[in-house]
């Protein structure tokens, strides 16, 4: 167990929170991507690439189960670094094959990547605003299996994730966009501008 590495790990990801946390508080973290919370997710995605340019992913064996869920928490918010999130999929996979890693966490990235890139996901994770106005999972593959590849990496059925997703908006303020055509124009030009998608 690398212990400072853990706690390296752990500090980045209470500084996310707190920001969060200060944002959700002042109604300011759901008008756009936020530039405080933007800052602190750049500065934590070049930290972890730097680890996982130096150990690999650092999965439960190097870091233990807390500095695993801290690195995977703080990979899910470095969605302006298209590159490391590319990059570190394969490596979480195989961690999570090699009892390193959850199973879970490498599929919600792995949905993470295609939501961004506007593919359809494989478990329906990542929640968006629809056009009447709910967070949806938007276009899945395979959507007859879709309980069942959930099942098989540890997730519950899409109906009870989404209920707690739409439980925690409502909690936090969050709330569907005024124009919808607006807010997926902004969305799908902001993927473009990162390198999510080609212009």
């Amino acid at each position: 167990m690398n212990e400072t590495l853990r706690d390296e790990l752990l500090e980045m990801a209470r500084r996310d929170e707190a920001v969060r946390a200060e944002l959700v508080a002042s109604g300011e973290l759901f008008g756009g991507y936020e530039p405080r919370m933007a800052r602190v997710h750049e500065r934590n995605a070049r930290h972890l690439g730097r680890i996982i340019e130096s150990v690999g992913w650092p999965g439960t064996d190097l870091v233990g189960p807390e500095g695993a869920e801290a690195a995977w928490i703080i990979l899910q918010h470095a969605i302006a670094e298209p590159g490391l999130l590319r990059r570190a999929l394969p490596l979480l996979q195989t961690a999570a094959r090699e009892g390193r890693a959850s199973p879970r966490h490498a599929a919600m990235l792995e949905d993470r990547i295609r939501f961004f890139e506007g593919r359809p996901q494989r478990y329906g994770t990542q929640f968006d605003w629809d056009a009447d106005g709910k967070l949806s999972a938007g276009e899945v593959d395979d959507p007859q299996r879709l309980d069942e590849r959930r099942h098989a990496v540890g997730l519950p059925p899409l109906a009870e994730q989404m209920d707690e997703a739409r439980a925690r908006a409502t909690a936090e303020g969050d709330g569907p966009p005024t124009d919808h055509e607006a807010y997926a124009r902004a969305r799908d030009e902001w993927a473009a501008s990162v390198g999510w998608r080609a212009h």
